[in-house]
């Protein structure tokens, strides 16, 4: 939106000085040496109005410069502060287990938890996303990245006994958190789904707490399927150290609507700033006085007036 002022208006008074003066003002000092000048230059002005016109739009741009006029320009401004987020996953022999959709009583919970963070990934268009797989092992599937596509294809190529067949819920995090802590985003996120229990990770329940704890990295965690499959005070205690949230999904839909609820909390941040971004012109009309004025004078000296 653009906007057109002048910043300082009471200059345009100025103005009515040269209107007094031109009427009421004498050259006094030409009528020593010539007493009737004032006549001559009267009927000269009448007989030449390219004069008047000159001058007065000299005297006129002149006083326009010095009222200085301003074009506004005022435009919205929005910087999107993204997040960095890794994804864990539990790809261990449990997550074969079928029936957890619904919909698809043939899709493992494998194949549902695949489909339902790549539709997460594809909201993340202002963050970097990571992907952390585990099972016996835990290894970087990809690491931080804004390529979406790349990473729903990631996601799409990871198979079940891939990293093992048992769960290490420990080490995994511990591999996301290193990869988190390189990071130099203000905000950063770790979501762990898993549908089972630790049961061979080498780092301590206590170790692993302790890193959450001290670290500025959110953890949610999830777990999904059966609740007597899971550990749901040990998901819940580190999600509270991770000053985070723990959930349990039991069927896809409840899995899809946890993911939504993650990303409605961890929106990115939109930062709106109203620029307001000031020309002078006051250039152009000083321009057009100088050279009216100049113009001016050699015409009147040309002439002898």
């Amino acid at each position: 939106m653009n906007q057109f002022s002048f910043e300082y208006p009471y200059a345009f008074g100025t103005l009515l000085l040269f209107i007094v003066c031109a009427k009421w003002c004498y050259e006094r000092g030409r009528a020593i040496y010539f007493p009737h000048i004032d006549r001559l230059i009267q009927s000269s002005a009448k007989r030449n109005s390219l004069l008047f016109w000159l001058k007065w739009v000299g005297i006129a741009m002149a006083v326009t410069a010095l009222a200085s006029p301003v074009l506004t320009s005022e435009y919205q401004q929005s910087r999107k502060e993204g997040r960095d987020i890794v994804l864990v996953i539990d790809a261990s022999e449990s997550m074969k287990e079928r029936r957890f959709d619904a919909n698809d009583p043939d899709k493992n919970k494998f194949e549902v938890v695949k489909e339902v963070m790549s539709d997460f990934i594809s909201k993340r268009t202002n963050d970097r996303v990571g992907v952390v797989t585990f099972a016996d092992v835990s290894f970087v599937a990809s690491p931080l990245t804004f390529e979406s596509e790349f990473l729903k294809s990631i996601v799409e190529y990871q198979q079940l006994g891939i990293a093992g067949r048992r769960t290490a819920i420990n080490d995994a995090l511990v591999q996301a958190y290193a990869m988190l802590g390189k990071s130099k985003a203000k905000s950063k996120i770790a979501i762990l789904l898993t549908d089972g229990k630790d049961n061979s990770s080498r780092v301590p329940f206590e170790d692993i707490k302790n890193i959450i704890a001290k670290s500025p990295i959110k953890l949610y965690a999830i777990g999904i399927g059966n609740p007597r499959d899971y550990n749901g005070r040990y998901l819940k205690a580190l999600a509270d150290a991770g000053k985070g949230e723990a959930f349990g999904a039991q069927e896809s839909q409840m899995l899809s609507e946890i993911y939504s609820q993650i990303d409605r909390l961890e929106a990115s941040e939109l930062d709106d700033k109203r620029v307001h971004q000031k020309e002078y012109l006051y250039i152009y009309p000083l321009f057009i006085a100088i050279l009216s004025l100049l113009v001016y004078l050699y015409y009147r000296n040309a002439r002898g007036v």
